[in-house]
């Protein structure tokens, strides 16, 4: 599958002095700042309790990229997605993010990635627009100061325009769909993480999540999306990874 493979992992000599050791770290990060790979994962588990829902997974995405997770419910994409945006740590292994240690760059990877969950983040009592200021300043303040006139525009791209105004607690489960996509596309993300995008979505929001993944796309965003629609996986990703029991399988 091209890009998918092993990768190798940088240490440090444990006869290394701790002055040595940083200012080769720093190096070793600035190096790897420069990496092809948008995602990295490396010998990745994840346990909760006696069951692994990641078993020494490995491969690399190229910046730019896009990987479709495919596999049945409980094989581990959730999981994935959720350890790759730092919502979760391995058990074992390392996850590296545009260069960035998940585990020590943490909150660089988080400014960088984005991840469109099951569950949606909105506040029930304000407003659709409401929503995308007030969380926009909270995960994106750069984003947030200025291109705010950019609101009007995502909602209308998200079919919103005509309920900015009202609460979310009205909202149908399609519709928080798309004000969190909005959200999304606010954070204008170097990496994007789509779990089920499809899902709660009628065939108009269907099409219209299709185009904005294919917009992510061209504008060079990396795509990590993982679905059950196969058919549209297929058409919109580059490369394909099947999940079974948290291991890479053949599809």
């Amino acid at each position: 599958m091209g890009a998918l493979g092993s990768i190798p992992t940088l240490s440090l000599s444990v006869f290394t002095s701790p002055a040595k050791a940083a200012r080769i770290a720093r190096r070793n990060r600035s190096a790897m700042a420069l990496t092809p790979f948008a995602v990295e994962v490396n010998d990745v588990s994840k346990r909760y309790g006696k069951r692994w829902a990641l078993a020494r997974l490995s491969f690399a995405l190229q910046q730019g990229g896009s990987l479709l997770l495919t596999g049945s419910n409980g094989s581990g994409k959730t999981t994935l997605l959720r350890t790759i945006a730092t919502a979760i740590r391995p058990t074992a292994g390392s996850i590296r993010v545009l260069g960035l240690d998940g585990r020590a760059d943490r909150h660089e990877v988080r400014q960088k990635v984005a991840l469109l969950s099951h569950t949606s983040f909105l506040y029930e009592d304000l407003t659709a627009e409401q929503n995308l200021r007030l969380l926009g300043r909270l995960i994106a303040p750069d984003v947030a100061d200025s291109p705010l006139s950019r609101i009007p525009l995502l909602l209308q791209q998200v079919g919103l325009a005509h309920r900015s105004e009202h609460p979310v607690r009205q909202f149908s489960a399609g519709m928080r769909k798309r004000l969190a996509i909005a959200r999304l596309l606010l954070k204008a993300p170097r990496v994007a993480l789509l779990d089920e995008p499809f899902g709660e979505l009628d065939p108009g929001g269907v099409v219209d999540m299709e185009r904005i993944i294919a917009e992510l796309k061209s504008g060079g965003t990396t795509i990590v999306l993982a679905t059950h629609l196969v058919e549209q996986g297929l058409a919109l990703c580059d490369q394909r990874l099947h999940l079974a029991d948290g291991r890479a399988v053949a599809a």
